[in-house]
């Protein structure tokens, strides 16, 4: 079976006459980028590589020296000044929190880290051990971080991770350095968080096809036009740890301190903006098929759930998403 989602709104702009798909890639924040674009014949490639080590330089929290990990290493009590960047992602990571009932939360590297899915310990490595429950009391007792004026207030011990919001926030910053050269019909891919705009010189729109589940027995292939849209998804099928016969997923509930374990194997966000279609994403899936989709029904979000049973998948979409379906 197969289903296409088509964008409600379409943008008039045709590509200029004789441009062609011209290819852009590289590496960048532990994966891969690639961006596809329409240029005419005698316009110069853009230098995109810079736009992404500056979010690095900013959210990593694999490279010591940037500032979220300065931010990380603060001691208790000290007021950071933040990238306008930075603080842009890092305010809209907190109102995800805020809204999902902290199903979502940018403060809980500590957790990610403990579980052995951060930067510095991995659930992979020798000598690893599961979080003990004192432990994850511990974690989840740590004070609330502030932002005002621009800088954020470390009360000690709050280690952010940004990783379910960056890599989106790069696709958009990407593409806004592509609009601003002049180039409007494009595909930014960056780990595979994408957003498109345009359409190629035949006419054709960017047709991508949503990421599937490696080990299920059945599916449904879905692919959508992104135009003036951007995917992002969170599957259980990416990283986890197996425990005591269990297979723990990488994304951890900040309510509980506990990996999730609400039996969905992926969910897909599609919206304008990509940072916000990545951090909806891995709030959704952390809110479970229920609660996660009357969040987005509440907030007209196009989501596609696919939840895990019997060995198969069952399908649930959002009515936002159902809207898009041709």
């Amino acid at each position: 079976m197969r289903q296409v989602l088509v964008p409600l709104a379409v943008s008039p702009l045709l590509p200029p006459h004789g441009a062609a798909v011209r290819s852009l890639a590289g590496s960048s924040m532990g994966t891969t980028w690639s961006v596809k674009l329409v240029l005419a014949p005698d316009a110069p490639f853009p230098e995109l590589q810079p736009v992404l080590d500056a979010v690095v330089a900013q959210m990593s929290h694999w490279d010591t020296g940037s500032d979220l990990a300065r931010f990380n290493a603060a001691p208790a009590g000290t007021w950071l000044r933040l990238p306008a960047e930075f603080h842009h992602v890092l305010r809209y990571a907190l109102g995800v929190a805020h809204d999902s009932g902290g199903a979502y939360d940018p403060c809980a590297g500590a957790l990610v880290e403990r579980w052995g899915f951060g930067a510095q310990r991995r659930h992979d490595q020798i000598g690893y051990s599961k979080p003990a429950c004192a432990e994850i009391d511990a974690l989840l007792a740590a004070p609330a971080i502030r932002l005002e004026n621009g800088s954020a207030w470390q009360p000690g011990g709050v280690q952010l991770d940004l990783s379910s919001v960056a890599k989106g926030f790069a696709v958009d910053q990407l593409a806004r350095a592509l609009e601003a050269r002049g180039v409007h019909h494009y595909l930014v891919e960056v780990g595979g968080e994408l957003r498109g705009a345009g359409v190629k010189p035949d006419g054709q729109p960017w047709w991508v096809e949503l990421e599937g589940v490696p080990d299920a027995r059945n599916g449904v292939q879905t692919v959508v036009a992104l135009h003036g849209l951007s995917l992002a998804t969170s599957g259980d099928y990416r990283s986890y740890l197996e425990c005591d016969g269990q297979r723990l997923p990488h994304t951890i509930d900040p309510r509980s301190g506990y990996p999730i374990d609400n039996q969905l194997a992926s969910v897909s966000v599609l919206h304008a903006e990509c940072m916000a279609a990545d951090a909806l994403s891995t709030a959704l899936t952390v809110l479970g098929p229920v609660h996660g989709l009357a969040f987005a029904q509440a907030r007209a979000l196009a989501a596609r759930f696919l939840l895990r049973r019997g060995g198969e998948l069952i399908e649930i979409q959002s009515s936002a998403f159902s809207a898009l379906l041709q």
